[in-house]
């Protein structure tokens, strides 16, 4: 199964949960948000370094959707509920006038609490010294090129769909991703191709 069908089948099992919490189904709300946890964290991770804002962020998300569950139609679960969280942490963003602030472009490559996603990793294979290079380099990318890496090799999200949710056009998208990956080759040259960029960033 490649990995299209996986996230295609994944999809199926959590539009299933969503409709039983549709129909007020907390437990099953419970088990979906339990699966999204992980991921939103993780995307979380290329806004801010504040574990317990993040925290916060996604408890309020998941009270609002509930909440609001009647009235939110879904096509591909994890897009809505990662676009969501993005508008959140935006709008609360410019609430808190900045005492929780956002990762900048030059601050991009510092965050040193990132290990989520490295836990993740290590947890299905052990990486060698080229995979904790491509891992090094991910982390110095900016924010915008980390978060489009993260969207399309962590979420396998096609460019399209990661400009729905960056809210860009698809050329955006597309010179993002250029960019990061034009950085990720200068920072584990020799390899000159992306099996490896791919390997590292299997979940």
């Amino acid at each position: 199964m490649n990995k299209r069908q996986r996230i295609a089948e994944e999809n199926e099992v959590l539009l299933n949960l969503w409709h039983q919490s549709q129909a007020g189904d907390s437990l099953a709300f419970c088990q979906l948000a339990d699966k999204q946890y992980r991921t939103l964290f993780n995307y979380a991770c290329n806004f801010t370094a504040d574990r317990e804002f993040i925290k916060d962020a996604i408890q309020d998300l998941m009270i609002h959707i509930w909440e609001k569950r009647q009235n939110i139609q879904i096509q591909f679960v994890t897009i809505y509920f990662l676009r969501a969280l993005r508008n959140q942490l935006m709008q609360e963003f410019r609430r808190s006038n900045g005492s929780h602030p956002f990762l900048d472009i030059d601050e991009a490559g510092q965050i040193s609490d990132y290990q989520t996603v490295e836990t993740q990793i290590e947890q299905n294979e052990a990486l060698n010294e080229n995979q904790v290079k491509v891992r090094t380099a991910i982390e110095e990318l900016p924010r915008r090129q980390k978060e489009a890496v993260f969207l399309k090799y962590f979420e396998g999200m096609d460019n399209e769909q990661i400009a729905d949710l960056m809210q860009v056009n698809r050329q955006s998208v597309a010179n993002l991703l250029f960019k990061a990956i034009t950085s990720l080759k200068q920072h584990i040259h020799p390899i000159s191709n992306l099996l490896l960029l791919c390997l590292a960033l299997q979940a």
